[in-house]
């Protein structure tokens, strides 16, 4: 899969509630390929559940997300969560087991994270970081 930028969950959330933070993003995601990892559509079922949404959302997000390249788990992906995982953990900024699939599926993929929440990922060794918030 020819993948340009792996989105994060929180700007991936901008995006679909048309939230005006996704507007600061979109320079960066225009004519792009895009792809989310699996952990990204896992926090969105999250989300889903939490919200009590029904059917016709559901079926919207489900849209939406299907615009979207889902990196699936690999071992390959597993190795990378670890050594992200473990890099950010030696740089003493332990990174949270979500994130780091996250930044793992960037790190596999060869391609910049787009976040809102860079600290979040601040340690994780030849993750390159775009965002709006510095």
């Amino acid at each position: 899969m020819k993948v340009d930028l792996v989105v994060d969950t929180n700007v991936l959330s901008f995006l679909f509630r048309q939230d005006s933070r996704a507007e600061t993003y979109l320079p960066y995601l225009e004519n792009k390929a895009i792809a989310i990892s699996f952990q990204t559509v896992a926090e969105l079922e999250l989300w889903v559940l939490v919200s009590q949404w029904g059917p016709q959302r559901k079926a919207r997000l489900a849209q939406f997300i299907a615009h979207f390249g889902v990196v699936a788990y690999s071992e390959r992906l597993g190795q990378q969560w670890a050594e992200a995982t473990f890099s950010a953990r030696r740089q003493g900024k332990p990174i949270g087991s979500a994130d780091a699939w996250i930044a793992a599926t960037a790190l596999e993929l060869q391609t910049p994270l787009v976040t809102h929440n860079p600290a979040d990922f601040a340690g994780v060794k030849g993750l390159q970081v775009i965002s709006t918030i510095k």
